[in-house]
């Protein structure tokens, strides 16, 4: 309780300041003590599965579910759903640069799903396909490499859309850390723990204790 208390509070203040920086990589404290934070922007599939991957690991200040990539102004999830818009469900990631780099944020958003399919099983289609915001030239150029190297491990195309950031469309409050407050909802069962549960396997040694599995303390 208290872990998603301080959560929530940190998300509250220092989202809206996300809006200010869209071109370039922002710095949201003036208060030398505090780290420099700094945002990144990934999609690839249900946003609830997602979300938890990103806020596990050690360096995150703070992952929220919501929407990019559209034409719509402000759309909600009903909207989205159906493929109308254009957005991607989308995660915000708010980090300290100096504890995780942007480039192991992207190698983990590689490691956690199939970039060559459109929406990753049992979610397909226009929502849920791969996409990354990059919010500036170093971002971009990160991203671009990672992507033309990962290319030579596959053999279908890498379909992951590489776009400047625009905006990000917070979803509704009950999408915000869902798997963890719904533990027994039956997707979180079948698919979002399982999806996680891979991850931790490969990457046991960039996540914060708490969201460890028992099973690999």
């Amino acid at each position: 309780m208290f872990l998603n208390t301080v959560r929530v509070l940190v998300c509250s203040l220092v989202f809206p300041v996300s809006y200010l920086f869209s071109q370039n990589t922002s710095k949201i404290y003036e208060n030398k003590e505090m780290p420099p934070l700094e945002h990144a922007y990934f999609a690839s599939g249900c946003f609830w599965c997602v979300e938890v991957i990103f806020e596990s690991l050690v360096g995150v200040t703070c992952a929220e579910s919501g929407y990019a990539g559209g034409h719509v102004k402000n759309p909600t999830y009903k909207q989205v759903s159906k493929g109308s818009t254009g957005h991607s469900e989308t995660v915000h990631v708010i980090f300290n640069p100096k504890i995780i780099s942007y480039q192991t944020l992207v190698d983990v958003y590689y490691a956690t799903q199939d970039p060559t399919t459109f929406g990753q099983s049992p979610d397909i289609g226009t929502p849920y396909r791969s996409m990354i915001f990059t919010t500036s030239d170093e971002q971009h150029q990160i991203v671009s490499c990672t992507k033309k190297k990962l290319q030579r491990s596959y053999s279908k195309k890498i379909l992951t859309e590489i776009k400047d950031f625009e905006h990000f469309w917070k979803a509704e409050a009950y999408h915000q850390d869902f798997e963890r407050r719904n533990p027994n909802h039956p997707y979180v069962k079948r698919v979002s723990k399982r999806r996680f549960h891979r991850f931790a396997k490969l990457f046991p040694h960039l996540i914060k204790k708490e969201y460890l599995p028992t099973d690999l303390h």
